[in-house]
């Protein structure tokens, strides 16, 4: 790992879209980097590929994750628990995002979206505060965003012994989320939009855009 001194300078060429859960950030993201001619790094999709680099040790929240059953998960515990040690929330495998971004050239740009990226992490890495951006949905549209994604019968939650209510703690534990995310990028000055279901795509589009100075 570089020198962390050296990293924003290192990582001048990365936009970053953080936020909480069915805000938007993949499909925003993909429009940028179309229309940009710039890299995509989803970190979404690397989630499995962190934990196999991770230890016990270097990462305990994920490794008790991993050893429990879909109703320990997402059923039997509260959202609050569920908030508190949820391992990517806790910044649990950010590292490895460092890592991987440095591998990458500096030519095009690259925008790194996911819900991983939290605002405390993030700051450090930024070579200017305009590099960076987290969307806020409200619960109305991140519910109307999963809901739009989401095929009957099919999830992660169908493998629980009680769906409905283990889409009620994601949803609260989202929610809360969200807040935390909304309250530390306000103290760290860094910018957020707020996404609800009045807003278009083109419209989010454009705010992110005009965000990044672009």
């Amino acid at each position: 790992m570089a020198d962390a001194a050296e990293l924003p300078a290192r990582l001048r060429h990365a936009f970053w879209i953080g936020g909480g859960s069915g805000a938007g950030k993949s499909t925003i993201a993909r429009r940028l980097a179309d229309r940009c001619g710039w890299r995509l790094y989803p970190t979404d999709e690397v989630m499995r590929d962190h934990a196999g680099r991770t230890t016990p040790e270097e990462a305990p929240f994920l490794h008790e994750f991993i050893a429990m059953d879909m109703d320990e998960r997402w059923v039997n515990r509260s959202p609050e628990v569920m908030l508190e040690t949820f391992h990517w929330f806790r910044g649990e495998g950010f590292g490895l995002i460092v890592e991987d971004l440095l591998r990458l050239p500096q030519e095009p740009y690259v925008i790194v979206e996911g819900f991983r990226l939290l605002p405390h992490l993030v700051k450090p890495l930024l070579a200017a505060p305009e590099h960076a951006v987290w969307l806020l949905p409200t619960p109305e549209f991140r519910h109307a965003a999963i809901r739009s994604r989401s095929v009957p019968g099919e999830g992660f939650v169908r493998k629980t012994s009680d769906p409905a209510k283990a889409d009620r703690n994601i949803a609260e534990r989202d929610r809360m989320f969200t807040r935390r995310l909304q309250a530390e990028a306000e103290r760290l000055r860094l910018r957020t939009i707020r996404v609800d279901t009045a807003l278009t795509e083109d419209d989010l589009a454009e705010q992110v855009i005009t965000a990044f100075g672009l």
